[in-house]
């Protein structure tokens, strides 16, 4: 399957929210929930509106992972970007792309942009039980980097 990369923008608010909404109880099952808040929809157009906020400013940028029909099959995130040269990691593949190297091959993808931008390092973490996440972060060139975080395996990759 194809998937492309695109940078969020607000004409993708209803789709990505359904995406949330409809992943919500098998995200919850790997990491800390939103919030009941965040599935109302007023309010994640509040809150898609400060993550915009922060890209147009340099400091984050959000994408969305999208097949050839433009359908959402998850997102993909670089926050907290210091002087443009390095970035954390976050993102969420829906349930029903899991295990087709949907997030491998965005990763990827990440990483080339990454480049682009002239980002020289990306941070990463995931929980212990997250295997297949790093399995991705590991095929893409991140390495394990040692902490005493309980509950976290932390991740590296530099330029």
């Amino acid at each position: 399957m194809e998937i492309a990369l695109e940078k969020y923008e607000p004409k993708d608010n209803a789709a990505l929210f359904s995406f949330e909404r409809d992943n919500r109880a098998y995200f919850e099952k790997m990491v800390p929930g939103r919030g009941e808040e965040y599935y109302n929809f007023h309010v994640f157009e509040e809150i898609m509106k400060s993550l915009l906020e922060e890209q147009n400013r340099g400091i984050s940028y959000f994408y969305l992972i999208k097949n050839d029909s433009g359908e959402i099959l998850g997102r993909m995130n670089l926050v907290d970007i210091e002087n443009g040269n390095s970035g954390h990691l976050g993102y969420r593949v829906a349930e029903k792309a899991v295990g087709k190297g949907i997030a491998t091959k965005a990763v990827q993808l990440l990483v080339k942009e990454a480049r682009k931008i002239g980002m020289k390092e990306i941070h990463a973490k995931t929980t212990v039980d997250n295997i297949g996440s790093q399995k991705v972060l590991e095929r893409n060139g991140f390495k394990n980097v040692p902490s005493e975080e309980v509950g976290f395996v932390y991740y590296f990759w530099k330029n």
